[in-house]
């Protein structure tokens, strides 16, 4: 492989780095001014996203189970911006801001520990219901992402206190606790958005699980050559993101990059790839990517609605309620597993949705 001339082992520096156990952090501890090779991206991952004003649907859920009237108002708003944007926020979510906040300060304690303590937790068996590591497929061919992170299995089978470090396991089972009760009336909404039982999207398997990743993105000493996160779409359900007001999340919409904005105590959810496949392209799954900052590092808790690569044995396939003959199933049936697997395989880069086409 080359990179601006170079020719260079990929594989040992890759080793080299993941041997340290001390992610991207480490190496921006230690001093580096410039990045090193295997985090340079080439010039095409950095279309200029688009400054152009738009409004990305905030919805406020206040009223959903007391008023009748604002619960139809709040379905029409959730289902017009899952066709049209696939990415909206909420405000009057239930979740108080002293949780959220204390989640942020909680990620921030683990990536902030002394690095003997932090390394302890380094692994890279993503079977795991705990593990923290700077890239989970360093094999894949793309350069490596600007960011370290941590994923914990909250459900179907959750971890035990041990399981967790110290330093912020009781929020996040707060925090997880909280965002799946808020999962649970999202897929109310959605369900009742595609003209289904209320409880329809629930009852079929879709909130059984629940994966908390947590995202370090470090100050990069030479921004315009990294990126935190390359451009890809959620591979579960639903996503629900706690991101704190630095910045960097992008969406595409209509082949535009755009920011999303910061809304203070709000949080942003996405319709994941398999919502897009049971509802037959109803509700739509975005493209997103984060990119890099010379400023601040940035924290972002994403709670990922699917079960992953645990085998449950349900199969998902369009719902046969939105099929007609002039809406036929658009996508074959599949487990969660099956899709995640195919996800972790190929590159971040390249959408499921068509390997599961019909």
């Amino acid at each position: 492989m080359t990179i601006n001339g170079d020719d260079f082992d990929r594989k040992s520096e890759l080793k080299a780095f993941d041997d340290t156990k001390g992610g991207v952090k480490g190496l921006v501890d230690s001093g580096i001014t410039e990045v090193p090779r295997i985090f340079i991206q080439p010039p095409e991952v950095f279309p200029q996203a688009n400054n152009t004003d738009f409004d990305l649907p905030i919805i406020n859920l206040h009223g959903f189970i007391s008023d009748p009237v604002r619960r139809k108002e709040i379905v029409k708003e959730v289902g017009e911006a899952s066709r049209t944007w696939g990415f909206f926020q909420v405000i009057n979510h239930g979740i108080p801001v002293s949780v959220m906040r204390e989640m942020k300060d909680g990620v921030l304690r683990f990536f902030n520990q002394d690095h003997d303590l932090k390394k302890e937790w380094y692994v890279t068996d993503i079977t795991k219901k705990f593990f923290y590591n700077s890239n989970v497929n360093l094999s894949c061919t793309l350069p490596v992402r600007w960011r370290d992170s941590f994923l914990c299995r909250m459900a179907p089978d959750p971890p035990n206190l041990h399981e967790l470090p110290p330093p912020f396991r009781d929020i996040l089972i707060e925090y997880s606790d909280q965002v799946t009760e808020l999962g649970f009336l999202l897929f109310k909404l959605i369900s009742e958005a595609l003209g289904l039982d209320s409880n329809y999207l629930k009852e079929i398997g879709c909130a059984d699980g629940l994966a908390t990743i947590c995202h370090y993105y470090p100050v990069s000493p030479q921004p315009e050559l990294t990126i935190g996160a390359q451009k890809h779409a959620d591979n579960g359900f639903l996503t629900v993101l706690l991101q704190d007001h630095i910045g960097g999340l992008q969406f595409l919409h209509r082949n535009q990059w755009l920011n999303v904005p910061f809304v203070p105590g709000a949080l942003l959810v996405n319709i994941g790839d398999l919502l897009q496949l049971v509802s037959n392209d109803e509700f739509v799954s975005r493209e997103h990517r984060v990119v890099s900052n010379g400023v601040s590092p940035r924290v972002s808790v994403a709670c990922f609605f699917t079960t992953g690569m645990v085998s449950t044995g349900k199969i998902f396939a369009p719902i046969t309620e939105l099929l007609s003959e002039e809406n036929p199933a658009k996508y074959r049936a599949t487990t969660v597993a099956e899709f995640a697997q195919y996800s972790h395989s190929k590159a971040l880069d390249k959408s499921c949705m068509l390997h599961f086409r019909i």
